[in-house]
């Protein structure tokens, strides 16, 4: 009897001290959290509300119920957006646009005050429509892309300086995307087709100019040169022209001997060349 009162008693400890162990245990793994590589953390205490300093990596205590750990990714990120934008010309543009973007470490609990964890999916796709809607504004249509580095140079420090306000670090902005609609792209092409059809023409009218200047440039120096004979004529009389027709004879004379369909007939009825008159 006595054996088995002290063996229950024994169980009765043991079973104490397991439950002594394990409330110890899970009061202990209550008050440790881990902040990984690439976090950081921001404690809120029921009392004092959120704490102005930001835990950074590793493992630390806390105060169970008392005191709660809010875990922050502070490692850049990218985020994609579209919107669709009026220019300057009232054409309506497609426009998507890429940002990578992480917290300012030291503004942590500002942001968890303000915003909370989804601090980025609240406050860019707000910021970056406005923005793009304010830079589009400024442009026409066809400016968007004949000075597109410029457009994009504009929405990335206008977005920059807007997502400061709200402790956000914009570490790349670039316009990923830009389409018009069908109606102005069909217009955009025939526009193109107009401004070749113009530059053919302009060829035209230059190679047309440049003909007439060369026949007035010929025809001048034809009545030079006709100007420079008469005066030769006129000062030495018909002598040059006689020995123009001479020339010209002689290569009529020249050019016939040697084609052999050409026939020689003198003048007279003697047509036997080479025959002795006297037999």
């Amino acid at each position: 009897m006595g054996s088995s009162q002290a063996a229950v008693s024994f169980l009765t400890n043991i079973a104490r001290a397991a439950f002594g162990l394990g409330v110890g245990a899970t009061v202990v793994n209550s008050s440790l959290y881990t902040v990984d590589g690439g976090q950081r953390a921001v404690l809120f205490d029921r009392f004092r509300g959120v704490m102005d300093d930001t835990v950074g990596e590793g493992t630390h205590f806390l105060i169970p119920w008392l005191q709660k750990p809010y875990i922050f990714d502070i490692r850049t990120r990218p985020h994609t957006f579209s919107s669709i934008s009026g220019t300057k010309d009232l054409q309506m543009v497609n426009l998507t646009l890429r940002i990578l973007s992480r917290p300012e470490v030291s503004s942590l609990p500002d942001i968890f005050k303000t915003l909370g964890l989804e601090y980025d999916e609240k406050v860019l796709p707000s910021i970056g429509n406005e923005v793009l809607k304010a830079v589009v504004a400024q442009f026409d249509a066809d400016q968007l892309l004949t000075e597109r580095p410029q457009v994009s140079a504009l929405v990335r420090d206008s977005l920059i300086r807007r997502a400061e306000d709200f402790n956000i670090v914009l570490d790349d902005v670039a316009i990923t995307h830009l389409s018009y609609g069908a109606e102005f792209s069909k217009a955009v092409e025939q526009k193109q087709v107009a401004q070749q059809e113009a530059e053919r023409s302009k060829f035209l009218v230059a190679k047309a100019e440049q003909e007439r200047r060369a026949a007035i440039i010929r025809a001048e120096g034809e009545s030079e040169s006709a100007k420079l004979i008469s005066d030769a004529t006129a000062g030495s009389g018909m002598g040059l022209i006689e020995l123009r027709k001479i020339e010209a004879s002689k290569e009529n004379v020249t050019a016939m001997s040697r084609n052999e369909n050409v026939i020689y007939l003198p003048n007279g009825n003697n047509m036997l060349l080479g025959v002795n008159p006297g037999r």
